[in-house]
């Protein structure tokens, strides 16, 4: 499993002491204002950032990094993904996953004999937000990209520690 995460992306300057608006990936706030020290990662350059305020802000987080001092300092860090580990992630509800768990695990048909595991249809490649909730992109052996809603109706079981989980409805894949 994944250990470490984006949990936020870094938005523009906010006020004049050096701020940055923070976005969650999760949608959820008060996780993050725990944090003391994140890595921001810009292209293949991370570095670590002591956190020395975090205020939410008309529903937005407000964020100082210890050493940014001024709104050119922090508008230096626009775009910036905000990463932690997985202790400081989002807590998980019941039947949620982190989007970084999923990729890469098989995608299995529903087994036709009692005991069986089911066939192996392809490997999740993506997890795309859609209008209408989350899309799973999935890699057939072929190659071919097939996008199928990340619902009940179409996902049994799902098990991160065996790497698998059951399509229901596999006829969406043809």
């Amino acid at each position: 499993m994944t250990e470490r995460f984006v949990v936020g992306l870094v938005g523009a300057p906010f006020g004049v002491q050096g701020c940055v608006k923070v976005r969650s990936l999760s949608g959820e706030y008060e996780h993050l204002r725990t944090l003391g020290a994140v890595a921001l990662r810009i292209g293949d350059r991370e570095t670590t950032w002591e956190v020395e305020a975090a205020t939410l802000v008309h529903e937005a987080l407000v964020m100082k990094f210890k050493g940014i001092d001024t709104p050119e300092a922090a508008k230096a860090l626009t775009g910036a993904e905000l990463v932690t580990d997985r202790t400081h992630a989002a807590p998980l509800q019941p039947d949620e996953f982190y989007i970084e768990d999923l990729r890469g695990i098989a995608v299995v048909g529903v087994p036709t004999e009692p005991g069986e595991e089911g066939a192996v249809l392809g490997r999740i490649s993506a997890v795309i937000e859609g209008g209408g909730g989350n899309l799973v992109e999935i890699q057939l052996p072929s190659g071919e990209l097939k996008l199928v809603p990340f619902r009940n109706e179409f996902f049994g079981d799902i098990d991160l520690e065996t790497g698998k989980a059951v399509l229901v409805a596999g006829w969406i894949l043809v």
